[in-house]
């Protein structure tokens, strides 16, 4: 079987509810277990999704999910309006993975937040990987909350996203049991 990607080929979409077992099925076997996909299985039932997208072949198969939830600012200073999400998690199949395809979800889905007016996002993932696509550990450190650290990162969409920090957030609930 040949396990490169045709990157021509790939497609980028939003995610729909007919995805759900698949996406459940990607991130349990991307992280070697279930916390992930029940993370995003949790985010989506309660609301708190933003916006989730898949990278998948010309044919239907699931390559790759990305997932974006809601983070709220505190009711008070600089940072109270700010539209904030949190990119957690990405996942993708083993055998397709360190060929772009998460890269790829990324950009796509960080230019689709930023159409949609979103001003800041967060992440905590590998500090190698995600200053590429703009995300800032220097920054996330005007974001108050319960990650901290290297691997805590912000990505600023718009000018607010930068210039009305710094800023107390309170994540989605079903992060908690990560806490």
């Amino acid at each position: 079987m040949n396990d490169e990607i045709d990157h021509q080929e790939l497609v980028l979409r939003v995610a729909t509810l007919a995805d759900e077992t698949g996406i459940r099925e990607l991130n349990a076997a991307a992280f070697g277990q279930d916390n992930e996909a029940r993370l995003v299985s949790r985010l989506r039932h309660c609301g708190a999704l933003v916006l989730e997208m898949v990278a998948q072949t010309p044919h239907g198969r699931l390559l790759g999910h990305i997932a974006f939830s809601r983070v709220t600012p505190a009711d008070s200073g600089p940072g109270q309006g700010l539209l904030v999400t949190c990119l957690a998690p990405m996942a993708v199949w083993p055998e397709f993975q360190r060929q772009g395809i998460g890269g790829k979800l990324i950009t796509r889905s960080l230019e689709l937040l930023s159409e949609k007016g979103e001003d800041l996002v967060v992440v905590l993932g590998y500090p190698a990987y995600y200053p590429r696509f703009g995300f800032d550990a220097e920054l996330a450190q005007k974001v108050h909350g319960p990650y901290a650290g290297n691997a805590f990162m912000a990505c600023a969409l718009s000018e607010a996203g930068s210039r009305d920090l710094p800023v107390t957030v309170t994540f989605a609930t079903p992060f908690e049991e990560f806490e």
